[in-house]
Protein backbone atom coordinates (compact mmCIF):
# COMPACT_ATOMS: atom_id res chain seq x y z
CA UNK A 1 0.00 0.00 0.00
CA UNK A 2 1.15 3.27 -0.47
CA UNK A 3 2.64 5.56 2.61
CA UNK A 4 0.58 8.32 2.01
CA UNK A 5 -2.12 6.16 2.21
CA UNK A 6 -0.76 4.44 5.10
CA UNK A 7 -0.24 6.92 7.14
CA UNK A 8 -3.67 8.72 7.18
CA UNK A 9 -4.81 5.11 8.09
CA UNK A 10 -2.62 5.11 11.04
CA UNK A 11 -3.80 9.11 11.26
CA UNK A 12 -7.08 7.35 11.93
CA UNK A 13 -6.01 4.75 14.36
CA UNK A 14 -5.03 2.38 12.58
CA UNK A 15 -2.83 0.26 14.28
CA UNK A 16 -1.89 -2.64 11.50
CA UNK A 17 -1.44 0.29 8.75
CA UNK A 18 1.28 1.94 11.50
CA UNK A 19 2.80 -1.57 11.48
CA UNK A 20 3.21 -1.74 8.36
CA UNK A 21 4.68 1.74 8.04
CA UNK A 22 7.23 1.09 10.48
CA UNK A 23 8.33 -2.24 9.19
CA UNK A 24 9.77 -0.49 6.33
CA UNK A 25 12.27 1.73 8.35
CA UNK A 26 12.66 -0.70 11.67
CA UNK A 27 16.16 -1.93 10.62
CA UNK A 28 17.42 1.85 10.27
CA UNK A 29 15.61 3.33 13.27
CA UNK A 30 17.25 0.00 15.57
CA UNK A 31 20.60 1.25 13.67
CA UNK A 32 20.12 5.02 14.58
CA UNK A 33 19.37 3.76 18.23
CA UNK A 34 22.24 1.15 18.48
CA UNK A 35 24.57 3.33 17.36
CA UNK A 36 23.49 7.03 19.52
CA UNK A 37 22.90 4.80 22.77
CA UNK A 38 25.77 2.09 21.99
CA UNK A 39 24.05 -0.80 23.61
CA UNK A 40 21.83 -3.54 22.18
CA UNK A 41 19.66 -3.94 25.28
CA UNK A 42 18.76 0.78 25.47
CA UNK A 43 18.46 0.68 21.50
CA UNK A 44 15.91 -1.88 21.92
CA UNK A 45 14.41 0.22 24.88
CA UNK A 46 14.65 3.45 23.42
CA UNK A 47 13.30 1.92 20.16
CA UNK A 48 9.92 0.76 22.00
CA UNK A 49 9.18 3.98 23.84
CA UNK A 50 9.93 5.52 19.93
CA UNK A 51 7.74 3.61 18.42
CA UNK A 52 4.78 3.81 20.87
CA UNK A 53 5.20 7.53 20.68
CA UNK A 54 5.15 7.93 17.38
CA UNK A 55 1.99 6.08 17.16
CA UNK A 56 0.54 7.67 20.01
CA UNK A 57 1.36 11.40 17.97
CA UNK A 58 0.79 10.15 14.13
CA UNK A 59 -1.83 12.95 13.86
CA UNK A 60 1.00 15.55 14.46
CA UNK A 61 2.99 14.46 11.73
CA UNK A 62 1.87 17.15 8.47
CA UNK A 63 4.00 15.39 5.71
CA UNK A 64 7.77 15.82 4.55
CA UNK A 65 9.49 12.74 5.07
CA UNK A 66 8.50 10.00 7.43
CA UNK A 67 11.55 8.70 8.00
CA UNK A 68 12.93 11.67 9.20
CA UNK A 69 10.00 12.30 11.34
CA UNK A 70 10.33 8.64 12.98
CA UNK A 71 14.24 9.26 13.61
CA UNK A 72 13.88 12.45 14.91
CA UNK A 73 11.48 10.58 17.50
CA UNK A 74 14.06 8.09 18.00
CA UNK A 75 16.98 10.49 18.67
CA UNK A 76 14.78 12.34 21.34
CA UNK A 77 14.61 8.89 22.67
CA UNK A 78 17.65 7.71 22.45
CA UNK A 79 18.80 11.16 24.26
CA UNK A 80 16.16 10.15 27.06
CA UNK A 81 17.42 6.78 27.36
CA UNK A 82 21.75 8.56 27.70
CA UNK A 83 20.30 11.04 30.39
CA UNK A 84 18.63 7.75 32.14
CA UNK A 85 22.02 5.51 32.40
CA UNK A 86 23.46 8.85 33.38
CA UNK A 87 21.78 9.10 36.47
CA UNK A 88 21.22 5.05 36.98
CA UNK A 89 24.61 3.86 36.19
CA UNK A 90 24.26 -0.13 35.59
CA UNK A 91 26.96 -3.22 35.61
CA UNK A 92 26.10 -5.29 32.83
CA UNK A 93 25.48 -9.11 33.51
CA UNK A 94 28.18 -11.57 32.14
CA UNK A 95 27.02 -14.94 31.56
CA UNK A 96 29.87 -16.95 33.34
CA UNK A 97 30.39 -20.64 32.87
CA UNK A 98 31.23 -22.98 35.75
CA UNK A 99 34.90 -21.76 36.09
CA UNK A 100 33.77 -17.79 37.10
CA UNK A 101 35.35 -17.23 33.22
CA UNK A 102 32.94 -14.94 31.04
CA UNK A 103 31.64 -16.58 27.88
CA UNK A 104 30.91 -14.79 24.94
CA UNK A 105 27.65 -15.03 23.92
CA UNK A 106 28.28 -13.47 20.34
CA UNK A 107 29.93 -16.39 19.66
CA UNK A 108 27.46 -18.26 16.88
CA UNK A 109 27.48 -14.66 15.08
CA UNK A 110 31.41 -15.52 13.71
CA UNK A 111 31.53 -16.29 10.31
CA UNK A 112 32.96 -19.61 9.84
CA UNK A 113 34.21 -19.35 6.32
CA UNK A 114 36.55 -16.44 7.80
CA UNK A 115 39.74 -17.13 9.17
CA UNK A 116 40.20 -16.92 13.33
CA UNK A 117 42.24 -13.47 12.48
CA UNK A 118 40.20 -11.95 10.56
CA UNK A 119 37.44 -12.66 12.79
CA UNK A 120 39.71 -10.99 15.36
CA UNK A 121 40.44 -8.22 13.33
CA UNK A 122 37.04 -7.63 12.66
CA UNK A 123 35.93 -7.67 15.79
CA UNK A 124 38.79 -5.33 17.54
CA UNK A 125 38.01 -3.12 14.39
CA UNK A 126 34.24 -2.76 15.42
CA UNK A 127 34.62 -2.23 18.56
CA UNK A 128 37.33 0.33 17.89
CA UNK A 129 34.60 2.46 15.24
CA UNK A 130 32.48 2.25 18.08
CA UNK A 131 34.52 3.08 21.04
CA UNK A 132 35.47 6.38 18.76
CA UNK A 133 31.90 6.70 17.79
CA UNK A 134 30.38 6.70 21.81
CA UNK A 135 33.41 9.04 22.56
CA UNK A 136 31.65 11.91 20.11
CA UNK A 137 29.57 14.08 21.82
CA UNK A 138 25.88 13.48 21.61
CA UNK A 139 24.48 16.19 18.95
CA UNK A 140 28.02 15.11 16.77
CA UNK A 141 27.05 11.40 17.19
CA UNK A 142 23.78 11.86 16.02
CA UNK A 143 24.41 13.38 12.61
CA UNK A 144 27.43 11.22 12.00
CA UNK A 145 25.07 8.22 12.23
CA UNK A 146 22.40 9.73 10.30
CA UNK A 147 24.12 11.05 7.63
CA UNK A 148 27.80 8.86 7.19
CA UNK A 149 26.22 5.79 8.78
CA UNK A 150 22.41 5.91 7.13
CA UNK A 151 23.05 7.43 4.15
CA UNK A 152 20.28 10.38 5.30
CA UNK A 153 20.65 13.86 3.05
CA UNK A 154 21.50 16.93 4.93
CA UNK A 155 18.28 18.09 4.85
CA UNK A 156 16.48 14.68 6.48
CA UNK A 157 19.17 14.96 9.01
CA UNK A 158 18.49 18.40 9.53
CA UNK A 159 14.87 17.53 9.83
CA UNK A 160 15.64 14.58 11.97
CA UNK A 161 17.18 17.08 14.81
CA UNK A 162 15.33 19.82 13.84
CA UNK A 163 18.15 21.96 13.31
CA UNK A 164 19.21 23.75 10.63
CA UNK A 165 21.53 22.29 7.24
CA UNK A 166 24.59 24.54 8.27
CA UNK A 167 24.54 23.16 11.91
CA UNK A 168 24.62 19.11 10.43
CA UNK A 169 27.44 20.50 8.41
CA UNK A 170 29.05 22.04 10.73
CA UNK A 171 28.16 19.01 13.68
CA UNK A 172 29.38 16.55 10.86
CA UNK A 173 32.85 18.03 10.31
CA UNK A 174 33.59 18.10 13.63
CA UNK A 175 32.63 14.70 14.11
CA UNK A 176 34.20 13.51 11.13
CA UNK A 177 37.76 15.34 12.65
CA UNK A 178 36.57 13.94 15.93
CA UNK A 179 36.38 10.14 14.53
CA UNK A 180 39.54 10.60 12.24
CA UNK A 181 41.69 11.74 15.47
CA UNK A 182 40.33 8.99 17.71
CA UNK A 183 40.49 6.11 15.04
CA UNK A 184 44.39 6.83 14.56
CA UNK A 185 44.76 5.08 18.28
CA UNK A 186 43.48 2.25 16.19
CA UNK A 187 45.96 2.70 13.47
CA UNK A 188 47.17 -0.67 13.55
CA UNK A 189 43.67 -1.87 13.31
CA UNK A 190 42.98 -0.01 10.36
CA UNK A 191 43.66 -0.53 6.47
CA UNK A 192 46.56 0.49 4.85
CA UNK A 193 45.74 4.18 3.43
CA UNK A 194 47.11 4.51 -0.14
Amino acid sequence: MNEDLLIQSAQRGDLEAFNQLILRYQNLLFSIALRVVADEDAASDALQEALISAFRKINMFRGGSLRSWLARIVINACYDELRRKRRQPTLPIEQLDADGDEIETDYWLTDSSVGLEEQYESTELERAIQKCLSSLPPDYRTVFVLVDVESMSYEEAAEAVHVPIGTVKSRLARARMQMRKALQSFGDLLPIAY
